[in-house]
């Protein structure tokens, strides 16, 4: 991977995101996904909560609880839909979906574990250079296997692995511009 010669970024410190129900979402994250809770905030004059989940390598997710937030809306705020069961759109500056990097070997296993425990996940998606770009088998040029569910919000999340080292045949697509320069 190339070095960024700008900014000595290290990762990700935390993704924010909002929640409907906390304890819902700390159940889900530390109870299904077994992320250990390292920090919990109440925020100043009861405008809700903020609470912190180890995601591994020193990265966290986090969530705000704010007892006034705005519904979400399928499609606008969040994809609407599990891989394969219908469009994935969802509006400019949303989060569209969260992947957690796992070992690719593992995720076959993590699919049945996910299952066991009550949680809707999709077939093992094989992410290829093919005219779809997925395959329910791996194929030569399979670059990361992943598989897809829901949290309590009907936020996507994906475990993903990675089956080979990205290298500069990778990058051959030039980026799509709408508005001017």
């Amino acid at each position: 991977m190339p070095d960024n010669e700008k900014f000595d970024i290290r990762g990700i410190n935390h993704l924010a995101l909002v929640c409907k129900d906390m304890k819902k979402t700390v159940d889900f994250y530390t109870g299904v996904l077994g992320m250990p809770l390292t920090k919990t905030i109440n925020l100043p004059y009861n405008s809700g909560q903020h609470f912190f989940f180890d995601v591994g390598n020193g990265d966290m997710l986090a969530f705000f609880w704010f007892p006034d937030a705005p519904e979400s809306v399928p499609g606008v705020t969040h994809a609407a839909n599990l891989i394969g069961e219908g469009s994935l759109t969802s509006a400019h500056a949303s989060m569209n979906h969260l992947a957690f990097n796992v070992p690719e070997e593992k995720i076959d296993a993590y699919q049945k574990q996910l299952e066991a425990a009550g949680v809707k996940v999709t077939p093992v998606i094989n992410h290829d250079d093919s005219e779809t770009q997925a395959s329910l088998t791996r194929t030569a040029s399979t670059f990361v296997r992943s598989i897809y569910f829901k949290d309590p919000d009907g936020i996507l999340l994906e475990f993903a692995g990675w089956t080979r080292e990205l290298d500069e045949r990778d990058v051959n697509t030039d980026p799509v511009s709408l508005g001017k320069a």
